[in-house]
């Protein structure tokens, strides 16, 4: 199933010359997060409000060459977790979010 890796351009901007992408929770955690596309908006609001954009990778699991971990988190719901770098490959498009005083009281309105 497709699923989403959120980052900020500047993180991306330091592995822009690279094929792979590693979050800072791969070397503090173990892994890089992920959310399906239902929990997107609810992970773009608790965890990137404040930056100007966000980058919304879509990833398609097949072509990870990092194992994948569906694990529970947050309420119970249940999470991707790549153990390992993101191989850019892997990487189906990228959404180069604005982060609006209206795109943010959007994230704020219950579903």
């Amino acid at each position: 199933m497709i699923f989403y890796h959120m980052t900020t351009p500047e993180q991306w901007a330091k592995f822009e010359h690279l094929d792979y992408l590693e979050a800072d929770s791969l070397a503090t955690e173990g892994f890089i997060h992920g959310s399906y596309a239902e929990q997107v908006e609810e992970s773009v609001r608790r965890y990137f409000v404040g930056c100007e954009r966000v980058l919304i990778l879509q990833i398609d699991p097949n072509l990870l060459t990092s194992k994948l971990v569906i694990e529970t988190s947050r309420n119970g719901d249940l999470f991707p977790h790549i153990y390992g770098p993101l191989n850019k490959s892997a990487i189906l498009t990228i959404e180069n979010r604005l982060m609006t005083v209206e795109s943010l009281e959007t994230l704020k309105r219950p579903s």
